[in-house]
């Protein structure tokens, strides 16, 4: 899948732009546009516990409820279920792993990775970057 096959689209300069004027995080580029990924431990969401709802840093998607997210003790905030349809997962051979990638179903923006070591009912653990994400309280979700 291409990034051109998504709804919202934008050249670098519009995304560097839009982020920045987010107050995105540094590396919220790199993540997004350049699937690169955060060291584990280092997310501001990755102990963050609230209410509410979290979205596409880059465009605002909703992607997880924050009743979703859990505990996986791996360095990322992880979600044992998404928002339908809020995501696009894309079969990932980088890194000599078979991996499988989850990208923004609206921008493309790339997220984190889906494993199925989650808990039940799901079965699933979203493991996301938190640069990529954006955390909405529950009242203004």
């Amino acid at each position: 899948m291409t990034s051109n096959s998504f709804p919202l689209q934008k050249t670098e300069a519009e995304w560097r732009s839009l982020l920045a004027d987010k107050g995105a995080e540094p590396a919220a580029f790199d993540i997004l546009r350049r699937a690169h990924t955060e060291r584990p431990f280092s997310g501001k969401y990755e102990q963050v516990w609230d209410d509410g709802s979290y979205h596409c840093m880059g465009c605002g998607n909703l992607l997880f409820s924050a009743d979703t997210k859990f505990d996986a003790g791996c360095g990322w905030p992880s979600f044992s279920e998404a928002v339908p349809g809020a995501i696009t997962e894309i079969r990932d051979t980088s890194h000599g792993m078979v991996r499988v990638e989850t990208v923004c179903s609206q921008c493309g923006g790339h997220l984190g990775h889906v494993f199925e070591d989650g808990p039940e009912p799901t079965g699933l653990r979203y493991c996301m970057n938190s640069a990529s994400l954006e955390l909405r309280p529950k009242d203004s979700a």
